[in-house]
């Protein structure tokens, strides 16, 4: 069986093109590098490397194989790599997924605290909707989600990390941006405008507006939270945003945020995982930055 040492044997006589450069290189004896590179040769039944006085060289055969051998030699260092990161949960690769009207306005807040709480961590962000998320999770593409908890996550593991209020957003001159103690209560038979179909914060946001009698506004349905916000802004209606999407809009001229008294419409966002994921303590680190990070921010 050709052991990897003899690889890294002929991929330093390849650099250095001297037996004894190469030995030094490998931290072993000359004759030790020489006998093995012989033995490496009679097992392949092949000449590998060609030997004069003052220096050596590959064969045409010697060539092709020290390309092979690096690729090998890449691949166990990967492979040694990724059984280190398994070893420590703090080091390698994860794959977070939000969904778009969270990943925008809350990963600014996050990302340089968890990129200092976990240094060694590659941190990977993807962006979906909420099904596709869950797919990913469940098929091990992706290792972390943060997003609204809803019934149908009960077969994954998943922490609270934060309710986010929901503000209501209206034209300056709507009558309910004159309204001081705002409550759902205020909301019954206007219309409403909303994402489309497939968004979590749709299913959300009309649940606590039908409730206080309110209705959906049909003649148009967002793909983003910033259609909304354009919408709202331009006069065509009224709507419900999450407190971090209008956080960086509060002091707009042309849209009004309220704040509704007790009981107050949020959405609780949850890290979402794999029952029995092996980096729990990777897991648990998280938790606790995303939360610090957002302490300030939102009570």
């Amino acid at each position: 069986m050709i052991k990897l040492r003899d690889l890294e044997y002929l991929t330093a006589i390849d650099k250095h093109k001297h037996f004894g450069k190469a030995a030094q290189s490998c931290f072993v004896s000359q004759p030790t590098l020489s006998g093995q590179l012989m033995k490496l040769e009679e097992q392949l039944g092949l000449q590998l490397v060609e030997r004069h006085r003052r220096n050596v060289m590959l064969t045409p055969a010697g060539e092709q194989l020290v390309k092979e051998a690096r690729k090998v030699l890449q691949a166990a260092g990967q492979f040694e790599s990724c059984a280190k990161a398994l070893l420590d949960p703090f080091a390698g690769d994860l794959h977070l997924g939000l969904i778009p009207t969270l990943a925008p306005y809350l990963l600014p807040h996050i990302m340089a605290n968890l990129n200092t709480a976990l240094p060694n961590i590659n941190f990977f962000l993807h962006e979906n909707q909420t099904k596709v998320l869950l797919e990913q999770l469940d098929q091990g593409k992706l290792d972390v989600l943060i997003l609204p908890y809803l019934a149908e996550m009960e077969k994954f593991e998943s922490y609270q990390l934060f309710d986010e209020p929901l503000m209501l957003a209206t034209p300056k001159n709507h009558p309910l941006a004159q309204k001081k103690n705002l409550s759902l209560a205020d909301l019954h038979n206007e219309k409403i405008l909303t994402l489309a179909d497939g968004h979590c914060l749709k299913d959300q946001a009309m649940g606590y507006c039908f409730s206080a009698g309110a209705k959906e506004d049909n003649s148009f349905q967002a793909t983003s939270l910033e259609t909304l916000r354009h919408m709202v802004a331009s006069g065509m209606g009224i709507t419900l945003l999450p407190a971090l999407a209008a956080q960086g809009n509060l002091a707009s001229n042309t849209i009004h945020y309220g704040q509704f008294k007790a009981p107050v419409p949020v959405r609780g966002i949850s890290l979402v995982i794999r029952p029995n994921y092996s980096r729990m303590e990777c897991v648990r680190a998280i938790v606790a930055s995303v939360r610090k990070s957002l302490s300030d921010i939102i009570t």
